[in-house]
């Protein structure tokens, strides 16, 4: 367990606008901060971070809360395992109750394969510095690649000894279980033909120089591991198998050391392996990461559009399936990503090029070489064509579908012109064979709505049903919570209203002035019309805020929201934010300008209240009159009883200057 000093200490320490800025690039909006979600793919950013309140919103997908919420729903953590993160990063001293048999025993399975992983990574590290056979051979084979010894420990580089069950021993003397060695793929298990009942063990990676697999945060998820012998058996390289924490079509090498230096650079190098990305990074460009010599996925891409909307391909000068790597290309362009290509010279790759030329002048290649995607598809289709008018005419088509795959209609254009420009065709056959491919895309998917009607249900649902009502006493009950969120321990001059009899026997509302906190009003207005919040998480936060206003002199956002389960917290995040919701429009652009909620707290206050009011009283008559039609004689009670609320609902709505029909 960890220590509520330590707990605290965190809560106090991080910033919240710093953590997520690791993971989204967040851009100044007024007061706040605004990105794209990293919980669902869009091109609009919906998601917002209050530095004031410490507390982040996504509109997207719904989710919010505090800087623990955040790493929970992005990076999967526990809560210990947020804290710890938290507490590192912040260079904070974890203190820590010491766990039972039965704790540890219970401990969640994906932290138990995190730690067996962070296990491995600091073995293969040992093995390359300390053992002989490490330093002869590991070592050895990184120094000749050209890194130095900074750039091996930075990227946590290591050697798994050639033998059959070295590491594998080594983690089960330590105390870790086989179960969790053979889920994460670092030891293989197999039956032993000798012995019925027991089984054989052997390390997957031996012989193999290791590159640790990172996650966005910088937890091990699975290794990449370097056959250094001529064994044409084996393959080249070998990864970990997918597991609960390692899944590698969502997954880019070296994204951990590079996350900062995308969304500076506001561009992301995408390599193809291990040692193109540490020779870059070395050479001091930063913003690169590698596929690990996958096919490139749309998850993958999206994490790096979580940094930047700019990516640069680099290939291999000679790379023999460059043809196939222009599908990667065209998930780019879905993603409303913007792609740019650069080749090296024949007989180089990114790797060997940054370890033969100066900072200085692969930055200058770089930027002189980089093409967008219509030029070089142009340059290598156009080659194949030769002279052929039949494959001149397929090399167009193919750039014009990668241009239909970009959603924004005006960069379709834009390219379109350029297409021509470098075809030496017409715009206009261009544009009709855009269209038919449009159309094409069009078809097939009315096609698939009448092959699976049931996976569009949703869609025609939403589109078919009429606007729900909106509920008037939800709103206005969400509204107080947030007047006591933001403004409870304001002290504001309330005019407030008395219900008296003038000498003509009539009732009438008159003013009196008062000074009060925003609390105190709400709690004493809804005690004396004994008004109870509908909405039962409401009540439950109306309950828990005016213990906390009461009991505390300097009310605190952050630590209230720190104090809450992660399901009131994200509850209560979304009613803050929601203001801020309207920041992602840009209205002052269009010379619009939203009224500020700290104008007039007392007024807003009071507005809120007096509406409620005139709804409950609303909601009552309506019911005693459904009464009175129901009952076989009349009723003079309740006939009388709604004439009161009557005359008190017009004198309510009077105060609000509003005119009854």
């Amino acid at each position: 367990m960890i220590a509520k000093t330590t707990i605290d200490q965190v809560y106090e320490t991080a910033r919240l606008e710093e953590v997520i800025g690791d993971f989204v690039q967040l851009k100044k909006s007024g007061s706040n901060f605004k990105g794209l979600s990293p919980f669902s793919d869009e091109r609009t950013p919906s998601f917002m971070v209050s530095p004031v309140k410490q507390i982040w919103k996504d509109f997207s997908s719904g989710k919010g809360g505090n800087v623990v919420a955040f790493l929970m729903e992005h990076e999967h953590f526990t809560y210990p395992e947020a804290i710890k993160y938290l507490a590192k990063k912040y260079n904070i001293e974890v203190e820590e109750t010491e766990q039972s048999s039965e704790q540890k025993e219970q401990a969640n399975e994906r932290e138990s394969m995190y730690l067996v992983s962070e296990f491995a990574q600091g073995h293969f590290k040992e093995m390359l510095w300390e053992s002989e056979l490490g330093k002869a051979i590991g070592l050895t084979y990184f120094k000749e690649r050209g890194f130095t010894d900074e750039t091996i420990k930075k990227f946590e580089l290591g050697y798994c000894l050639d033998q059959w069950d070295g590491f594998t021993t080594a983690a089960l003397d330590k105390g870790y279980k086989l179960d969790y060695l053979q889920k994460t793929g670092l030891t293989i298990v197999k039956d032993d033909p000798n012995n019925p009942n027991g089984a054989r063990k052997f390390d997957r990676f031996k012989g193999r120089v290791m590159f640790p697999i990172h996650s966005l945060s910088g937890r091990v998820l699975g290794f990449g591991g370097r056959i250094l012998t001529n064994d044409k058996k084996a393959a080249k390289y070998l990864n970990s198998p997918e597991s609960d924490i390692y899944h590698k079509s969502k997954v880019l090498y070296g994204i951990y050391y590079a996350k900062q230096a995308i969304a500076k650079e506001d561009n992301c190098f995408l390599v193809e392996g291990y040692t193109d990305v540490i020779q870059f990074a070395q050479r001091g460009i930063e913003n690169v990461v590698s596929s690990s010599g996958t096919a490139l996925t749309p998850e993958q891409i999206r994490l790096i559009n979580r940094l930047t909307k700019n990516i640069t391909v680099l290939f291999d000068g000679d790379a023999a399936g460059l043809r196939a790597s222009l599908r990667g290309i065209d998930l780019i362009l879905e993603q409303g990503m913007n792609v740019r290509v650069c080749t090296f010279p024949e007989g180089e790759d990114p790797d060997s090029f940054a370890k033969n030329n100066e900072l200085d002048d692969v930055l200058a290649y770089l930027s002189d070489n980089a093409k967008d995607f219509i030029q070089f598809k142009a340059s290598l289709l156009v080659k194949e064509a030769d002279n052929d008018p039949i494959k001149r005419a397929d090399t167009v088509r193919d750039i014009v579908n990668s241009i239909s795959k970009i959603p924004d209609r005006i960069q379709k254009e834009i390219y379109i012109q350029e297409c021509a420009q470098i075809m030496n065709i017409s715009e206009a056959v261009l544009f009709n064979t855009l269209a038919q491919i449009d159309k094409k895309g069009e078809k097939d998917f009315k096609k698939l709505q009448k092959e699976e009607p049931k996976a569009f249900d949703v869609v025609r649902n939403t589109d078919e049903q009429k606007p729900e009502k909106v509920d008037v006493q939800y709103v206005l009950e969400r509204k107080i919570i947030e007047s006591l969120m933001l403004y409870g321990s304001n002290i504001e001059e309330f005019e407030d209203l008395v219900l008296k009899e003038n000498d003509a026997g009539d009732l009438e509302l008159e003013p009196e002035s008062m000074e009060i906190k925003v609390y105190e009003k709400i709690y004493l207005d809804l005690q004396e019309d004994e008004i109870e919040l509908a909405n039962e998480d409401f009540r439950k936060m109306y309950g828990k805020l005016i213990e906390a206003l009461n009991e505390e002199g300097d009310f605190s956002i952050t630590t209230f929201v720190n104090g809450l389960d992660q399901e009131m917290a994200n509850q209560i995040s979304s009613i803050l934010m929601e203001e801020e919701r309207y920041a992602l429009h840009n209205w002052e652009r269009k010379d619009i300008y939203p009224k500020k909620k700290e104008i007039g707290v007392s007024q807003l206050v009071s507005e809120t209240i007096l509406t409620l009011r005139c709804f409950l009283i609303k909601k009552r008559m309506t019911a005693l009159q459904h009464t009175t039609e129901q009952a076989d004689k009349d009723n003079r009670e309740a006939l009388e009883e709604i004439m009161n609320y009557i005359q008190l609902n017009k004198l309510l709505n009077q105060k609000l200057n509003r005119v009854l029909s």
